[in-house]
């Protein structure tokens, strides 16, 4: 079979959860910084691509930007990495399947932030600000002003935007779960990565490269990152965990424990 039905998802987010929270630290850590620098690479490359559009293209620019965006979680996937978002969709599965622990959760969580982190970091300083990518021209002034709508919202609204976005995110994760073959991973991926670009969403780690890529240019401060980090992380937990781990988990799992193992029968 060339994929996986939602029951048989639910319960091999639940195992890739798990699998996710036993990884030892220096994993975590080596695999975070991947999964933040690919999330960069692919943001930078939707900034390359629009920076210098007509303003008579419209919203078709946004959309060409949006298309380029997914190169990350598609490296992720499928190159390997660890990213927050999608672990805020998948460890929460195997906690309320009861694999691991709350403690594994925070653990896993809190290594991985910082390793995205230091990633998105990485690439903001050394591809946008020594090579100067971010800091020329139209690349310039589109880094400073995308960085610009993301802390020009209030609390709520960053908070709102971010469950938006890890819907999305969460959703294009869960969707790759299901594929078996490259090609299949790739159209899961895209769609609604896609969509959550195009849309405006709110995402944590990719705000880890654009907004310190504006800092790093002379605009703004850390304590505005820190006052933007704070809502979207919590938007994005919500969107990944709730709206996707909690609610697959008390449809399919919850008293069904076994169903993939009934399935394949």
């Amino acid at each position: 079979m060339g994929f996986r039905t939602p029951v048989q998802i639910a319960e091999f987010a639940a195992e890739t959860g798990a699998k996710k929270a036993a990884l030892p630290i220096s994993s975590m850590l080596l695999l975070g910084f991947l999964g933040g620098a690919f999330i960069s690479l692919g943001f930078l490359l939707d900034i390359r691509v629009i920076a210098d559009i007509p303003k008579e293209w419209g919203t078709f620019g946004s959309f060409l930007g949006a298309a380029v965006f997914p190169l990350g979680l598609i490296l992720i996937v499928i190159a390997g990495g660890e990213l927050l978002t999608g672990n805020m969709m998948a460890v929460p599965m195997a906690v309320l399947s009861k694999k691991i622990s709350v403690g594994s959760l925070i653990r896993n969580w809190f290594w991985v932030t910082i390793a995205n982190f230091i990633g998105a970091i990485f690439v903001a300083y050394f591809f946008g600000h020594v090579v100067g990518l971010t800091e020329a021209g139209p690349f310039l002034h589109k880094t400073v002003a995308v960085a610009q709508g993301k802390l020009d919202a209030t609390f709520v609204q960053a908070l709102v935007s971010a469950v938006g976005c890890n819907w999305l995110v969460g959703l294009a994760v869960w969707m790759a779960y299901s594929a078996e073959s490259i090609g299949g991973k790739i159209l899961a991926i895209w769609f609604p990565i896609m969509g959550f670009v195009a849309i405006g969403f709110q995402h944590v780690v990719a705000n880890m490269f654009v907004i310190p890529a504006a800092i790093f240019a002379g605009s703004f401060t850390w304590m505005d990152y820190l006052s933007n980090f704070v809502p979207v992380f919590i938007g994005n937990a919500i969107g990944g965990a709730v709206l996707i781990s909690v609610v697959y988990w008390a449809a399919y799992l919850r008293k069904q424990p076994s169903l993939l193992s009934n399935e394949k029968k």
